[in-house]
């Protein structure tokens, strides 16, 4: 759908998720609105999209008295309060913070707050301090700090603590981390693909790396750097039934992709790339839909960046992501191959029933905008 038909129907439904994506203006009357206001509603031949609000006052339109647009909206208020809380969060890891504590910096009550947070972010506020926790955890083994040192400086009150909380999100104990995934034992193989080159790699709870390219080499070279001391393996017949999901895929045979994953990511990027896989296949969102659609209109950079570390290409398809005048952008693997990704799923799916994979998984794109 062209994106200004798309923005003509959000200003049918008043639709109040795209308040603050753009305004519209009428040029019999010389105002803008936001999406969701309740005035009469205009013919379409007198409408004009705008981004912002000051590109629709440069072209000499004046704001709507009743909408307000240009005001910061309920959203953009909720989200500055919600960035108030993480940055709360991220300053007193040394001891635990409660709901109580955190509704008093921002002036909410713990009910109002919990609830605000989850909108916003996705997830709870506990939920967010152990993500961050986990995420400085990360950083400090990297840097080649001893656990326990990691341990205490980003605030696990015992090593108990740690060890319980972390194999199910970083994917292996915090030591083998540290040491580039030693002990971990990985399978891979490399096939032939339409797009050139497929390597598949996956741990014993489910595929860490998929990726696209020209030399075995370069692929093997990527996946090694990722876990160094991993024990990595080539094997050609294991990983046999999600390669041929995978090359199903390729071929136009399979419109979604339902494969168990085991990566390391922090919450924005989970965040991302489950609502990357929400969108429907031969669809596409721009970088900044991606980020209203998680309740962060103002991350699209950091939406760019979780896309471009993305490790499991096309079962999470962030090629799915373009940029907002329709442009392709960037893809790890090549524009090229994102260009033919987004070819293929334009063409009809030889699979019966996949009109109706596709009508389920647009039901699961909107149902998470309107949730967020």
């Amino acid at each position: 759908m062209h994106q200004e038909e798309k923005y003509w129907q959000a200003v049918l439904t008043r639709d109040n998720t795209s308040d603050g994506a753009f305004v519209y203006a009428v040029r019999s009357t010389g105002i803008y609105c936001n999406p969701s206001c309740p005035s009469r509603k205009p013919q379409r031949q007198q409408v004009l999209f705008f981004a912002r609000p000051e590109a629709a006052e440069k072209a000499g339109f004046r704001p709507c008295r009743r909408c307000h647009p240009g005001e910061p909206s309920l959203l953009e208020n909720q989200v500055e309060l919600v960035q108030q809380a993480c940055r709360y969060i991220e300053s007193h890891l040394e001891g635990p913070v409660t709901l109580a504590t955190l509704g008093e910096q921002v002036h909410l009550s713990p009910y109002h707050l919990q609830r605000v947070f989850k909108r916003v972010m996705g997830i709870s506020p506990r939920q967010y301090t152990e993500a961050y926790r986990l995420g400085k955890l990360k950083t400090q083994l990297k840097d080649g700090n001893s656990v326990t040192r990691a341990l205490y400086e980003v605030g696990y009150s015992s090593s108990s603590r740690l060890y319980e909380r972390t194999p199910a999100q970083l994917g292996m104990t915090p030591t083998d981390y540290r040491r580039g995934g030693k002990g971990m034992h990985i399978n891979y193989t490399i096939v032939n693909c339409p797009l050139g080159r497929l390597l598949v790699a996956a741990t014993e709870k489910g595929v860490c790396a998929v990726s696209l390219g020209d030399s075995d080499t370069s692929l093997e070279s990527i996946l090694i750097s990722e876990y160094p001391t991993a024990n990595i393996q080539r094997d050609d017949h294991q990983l046999g039934q999600w390669v041929k999901a995978l090359l199903d895929y390729l071929n136009g045979e399979q419109p979604h992709l339902d494969l168990p994953i085991d990566v390391q990511a922090t919450a924005f990027q989970w965040r991302v790339w489950e609502t990357l896989q929400a969108i429907p296949y031969g669809s596409t969102r721009s970088y900044r839909e991606i980020a209203q659609a998680i309740g962060k209109p103002g991350a699209s950079r950091a939406v760019a960046q979780a896309c471009a570390t993305n490790p499991v290409a096309l079962i999470v398809p962030c090629h799915r992501v373009v940029r907002e005048n329709g442009e392709f952008g960037g893809y790890r693997w090549g524009k090229e191959r994102k260009q033919r990704l987004l070819a293929q799923e334009k063409k009809p799916v030889h699979l019966v029933g996949a009109g109706v994979a596709n009508a389920e998984s647009e039901d699961a794109f909107v149902a998470q905008e309107t949730s967020s």
